[in-house]
């Protein structure tokens, strides 16, 4: 089981400087790598203050240079907001500046509030059709000369500068939901990266025989990676009402998402306030007790046992997803714990 961060810069309100939020993030990034981390993940959000990211780039590109053995994973680019030639080289940049540390996931996108201001208004659902063209471009971009005439992109005879030190090449990850999106990914040779969001471990099993289903369907490719990735809190053993920390905190990360996902309000200054808690009385989902049991939240052992059951299902990584609200003083306790308790049970 490899590990992995998957992290954002988080504000919540103006009291906290986007400086500090950076410099925040580079300590986490920093204790994932000396605990052993495979990867840190950092996705692409724009002009919304709860999820910082108009490009993971600059990002990982600083991490490259703070860090010796981690991976520098962009998870996700949004493909529709991209051009495949620049996509292929700034990946191809960032594994040359990282010395052959990088990995790209690709997405079609979600937000509508996001494609609203990007892509025109473009219904989010039509994201997909992007993403599809956008996998084999790159992929022939890093190779060498390509011309591409498709529905989307059309340019002529081009290629990707600087190449990608990676050889054959970088590893490529499809964000994947539906029994389509599984199929298209392991097709073209993708790892798989899927979320449960906050659903429980049911999902996970679900998501688990959608990705099996698409390799009994593509028996002649080899097997990639399926990651899964969870809102987690660890808390001591001996904080009884630890949970109580997380499960709150993931609740005011889900109601924020509940309305940044409705576009039906006008943020201010990049701000929007979290669904207010009256309108999730009929969703059992938002009940403290299951978000406790449905996200990470518990103790050490408690977590090393749902992780050992993702591992028997055939999960190959485990990604720590700390967005969630809390103070970075918090997110650090919970990773170190994670860290230095759950990790080892695993090496």
């Amino acid at each position: 089981m490899k590990f992995s961060l998957f992290v954002h810069m988080e504000r919540w309100d103006e009291q906290v400087s986007h400086r500090q939020l950076f410099e925040d993030l580079t300590e986490l990034t920093l204790m994932a790598e000396d605990g052993g981390f495979s990867t840190v993940w950092i996705g692409e959000h724009h002009a919304m203050e709860y999820t910082i990211s108009p490009s993971p780039m600059p990002l990982l590109a600083y991490l490259a240079a703070r860090t010796t053995t981690i991976h520098l994973g962009a998870g996700t680019i949004i493909a529709p907001f991209w051009h495949p030639l620049r996509v292929a080289g700034e990946c191809a940049l960032l594994d040359v500046i990282s010395n052959g540390r990088m990995e790209v996931g690709l997405a079609r996108g979600a937000y509508q509030f996001e494609f609203d201001r990007m892509a025109g208004g473009m219904p989010a659902s039509e994201g997909g059709q992007a993403l599809r063209e956008m996998v084999p471009v790159i992929r022939a971009l890093w190779q060498g000369d390509y011309a591409h005439d498709g529905e989307i992109w059309k340019f002529p005879t081009s290629t990707c500068v600087p190449k990608p030190l990676h050889k054959p090449m970088p590893p490529m990850w499809i964000a994947a939901r539906d029994p389509d999106s599984h199929n298209f990914a392991v097709k073209n040779g993708c790892n798989v990266m899927v979320t449960p969001l906050m659903k429980g471990d049911e999902e996970v099993l679900d998501l688990k025989n959608k990705f099996d289903a698409a390799l009994a369907n593509n028996p002649e490719v080899p097997r990639p990676q399926l990651m899964v990735l969870r809102h987690t809190h660890v808390h001591a053993a001996d904080d009884a009402d630890g949970w109580k920390v997380g499960a709150q905190a993931i609740s005011r990360f889900y109601r924020t998402f509940d309305a940044w996902f409705g576009n039906k309000q006008v943020p201010e200054n990049g701000f929007l306030a979290p669904s207010p808690e009256e309108k999730f009385k009929e969703r059992p989902e938002f009940e403290l007790d299951n978000i406790r049991k449905n996200t990470m939240i518990g103790t050490p052992a408690e977590i090393i046992a749902r992780i050992r059951y993702y591992q028997q299902l055939g999960v190959d990584e485990f990604s720590f997803w700390c967005d969630n609200s809390l103070s970075h003083a918090e997110k650090k306790k919970s990773l170190a714990l994670f860290i230095n308790e759950v990790v080892p049970a695993f090496r």
